[in-house]
């Protein structure tokens, strides 16, 4: 076997890929049942298909992996999600709802309507600049995060402005662009909110281009893939069996270890299989669990493992089956429910859940973004009902109080129902049966350490060239050849881009051809 790969996350899958189709004996352990990781959708109530972790793609859409692997090919097909934002009538003023339409000048119809002409034109400006750069983001995000790639990537953008205005434009916190940009408090909100999907609170520096990225929306919004999140992950498979890799679910591995000619994992199951590169898709601190197994330098990995910054935690999702979609007043299903839906006015809100997820406390009140894909695809939803799902931000992992999150989980998922029926009243009513995903569940379920969906914290100083560390940052580890990372937990981070797996694979490739380590014969 020339490369193991273990886990079957997205990037993972995405390396295994691109290196089968180069023709390298390519094979991927995966330790539950179900592939895909956060990619993945399954059965959680009677005809329904929910998504167990991600449900909009977003990046992957931008980095032309869909395309070059032929995924179509496969099954996979995207329904664009137009309008792809959507956030409801003030609740005090009643100003009307504000529809994020792929289309500009329908967008800024009604920023004008509901925030006010000014704040339109703003918007106008706002996706002129920021388009293009997002665009050079996306680039930087597709290759190596070396300071020649980065440099190259941004060469020649805003040369006018000045280098030093422009590293300051993208060094502001996003807070600082919103302020600086626009007028209306709710529409500073809902792109804090479409920003804070990163991680990071708007108030982090380097988060302008979190809330920038907005722009590229109208270029090409969020996708549902149909059939659910998972479509993604089963179209990979297939296309990694076609060139002949192979995919093994079930069986954990629980060493990773240096051998002769290359490299030893050992399986739960009692395997012991080599390869001259392994690609670890797995979380890094899970990485440094099983190369500890194996022998490596523990000094080594007791230092990388205390300066990587997993966080608090980000979040908590409830997944509902419900007989109708939410009804906002002032909106049609057609302008509501077919993208992410923006539950907040107030950025305040925002301030305030991530303050007490800091202190290891229960958000005052939830802030919640809801996706209702059942209107885009009705396919997983059994006819005449609904799917919706609900990620409210920002949740701890551990509580101050030392209480289990068992505890309270029902109550909070009882809260963020109540979020959602304050901006369309009259939902609760309409739920049915509801799956309940506490940060702890996450990690138990998807392996997502304190239950941070990005890995590691996605700060700036955790990104980039810095991602996780510095010496891990190219996917290589040092001391360690024929050993590579992918996932979320390295460049350019979490959400479904496969850039990181694409990434790998290109490692992987360069130095087997390059004669900087001899193939391993064929078995």
């Amino acid at each position: 076997m020339t490369v193991l790969i273990v886990g079957s996350g997205h990037n993972a899958l995405v390396a295994a890929c691109y290196l089968a189709r180069a023709g390298e004996r390519v094979r991927v352990l995966e330790r539950d049942e179900v592939l895909g990781g956060a990619v993945s959708t399954v059965e959680r109530f009677p005809g329904h298909l929910v998504d167990r972790g991600s449900s909009a793609h977003i990046m992957i859409r931008h980095t032309g992996i869909v395309e070059d692997l032929e995924l179509d090919r496969f099954g996979l097909r995207y329904i664009d999600c137009d309008p792809w934002g959507f956030t409801p009538a003030h609740p005090v003023t009643g100003a009307p709802p504000i529809v994020f339409h792929r289309d500009l000048d329908r967008t800024c119809d009604s920023i004008a309507g509901a925030c006010g002409e000014r704040d339109a034109l703003a918007y106008r400006r706002f996706v002129t600049v920021w388009s293009e750069r997002s665009a050079r983001v996306m680039r930087a995000f597709g290759s190596g995060p070396t300071p020649g790639h980065l440099l190259r990537s941004f060469w020649g953008l805003d040369a006018s402005a000045g280098g030093s205005a422009l590293s300051r434009e993208f060094l502001q916190t996003g807070d600082a662009l919103l302020d600086a940009t626009f007028d209306d408090e709710r529409l500073k909100a809902s792109l804090a909110w479409f920003g804070a999907q990163s991680g990071p609170p708007m108030s982090e520096p380097g988060t302008a281009p979190m809330v920038g990225f907005a722009a590229l929306m109208h270029t090409l919004p969020p996708g549902r893939a149909v059939g659910g999140s998972g479509a993604l992950t089963r179209a990979l498979v297939a296309r990694l069996r076609a060139d002949g890799g192979e995919v093994t679910a079930g069986d954990a591995a629980v060493e990773i270890a240096r051998a002769r000619g290359g490299w030893r994992v050992r399986t739960a199951g009692g395997q012991e299989l080599r390869a001259r590169s392994v690609i670890a898709g797995t979380h890094v601190l899970t990485t440094l669990d099983l190369l500890r197994v194996g022998g490596f330098d523990a000094d080594v990995l007791d230092d990388w493992r205390r300066r990587i910054r997993v966080g608090p935690g980000i979040g908590m999702a409830v997944r509902l089956a419900t007989g109708e979609l939410p009804r906002y007043p002032g909106a049609a299903d057609r302008e509501s429910a077919r993208g992410l839906q923006f539950l907040v006015s107030d950025r305040a809100q925002l301030r305030r859940a991530h303050g007490a997820a800091l202190a290891g406390d229960l958000p005052p009140r939830p802030v919640v973004l809801a996706m209702s894909f059942s209107a885009v695809d009705p396919s997983v939803a059994p006819p005449g009902q609904h799917q919706l799902s609900l990620w409210a931000q920002w949740h701890p992992y551990r509580l101050t109080d030392g209480s289990d999150w068992a505890g309270h989980a029902e109550r909070e998922a009882d809260r963020i129902v109540a979020e959602v029926d304050a901006h369309a009243p009259g939902f609760a009513d309409s739920v049915l049966a509801r799956h309940v995903q506490t940060p702890v569940d996450l990690e138990r379920e998807l392996g997502l350490r304190g239950g941070n969906i990005m890995h590691v914290e996605m700060s700036l100083d955790q990104m980039m060239m810095w991602r996780p560390l510095p010496e891990l940052s190219g996917q290589r580890v040092p001391g360690a050849p024929g050993l590579y990372l992918t996932g979320a937990s390295t460049h350019p981070g979490g959400g479904v881009s496969g850039a990181s797996g694409r990434n790998a694979a290109r490692a992987v490739l360069r130095d087997l051809r390059r004669g900087r380590f001899p193939l391993p014969g064929r078995r």
